[in-house]
């Protein structure tokens, strides 16, 4: 199954918001990603200096293409932007992570 790592920042002082607004993560962006072939989502916080890194196992790159274009994730990127670094278009900045080292049957990419 195909893995994409990255790292995103918050704003200084808005870890327990990020935390606060996925806690109550609208249903409809939940179905969104799990209809995208997302099997396997998370997202750890390095509390020293607010970085957020994810992990994201999935099916298919097309599916997951799609997902900018979706009004939900529209949304839910606007509703987002006011607590972590974005693009003027509100989508994330991220910076997708290089494997160097898994401890599992199935080889890097």
């Amino acid at each position: 199954m195909p893995v994409r790592s990255f790292r995103l920042q918050l704003n200084p002082g808005q870890a327990a918001e990020y935390r606060r607004r996925h806690d109550a993560l609208w249903p409809e962006l939940a179905a969104l990603l799990r209809e995208a072939g997302i099997e396997d989502y998370r997202i750890f916080l390095d509390e020293t200096d607010g970085a957020l890194y994810g992990v994201m196992h999935y099916r298919r790159d097309d599916l997951l293409e799609a997902l900018p274009g979706s009004p939900v994730m529209q949304r839910w990127w606007a509703y987002m932007a006011d607590i972590m670094q974005t693009h003027p278009d509100h989508s994330p900045v991220s910076v997708e992570l290089l494997p160097v080292f898994a401890l599992t049957p199935e080889p890097l990419a």
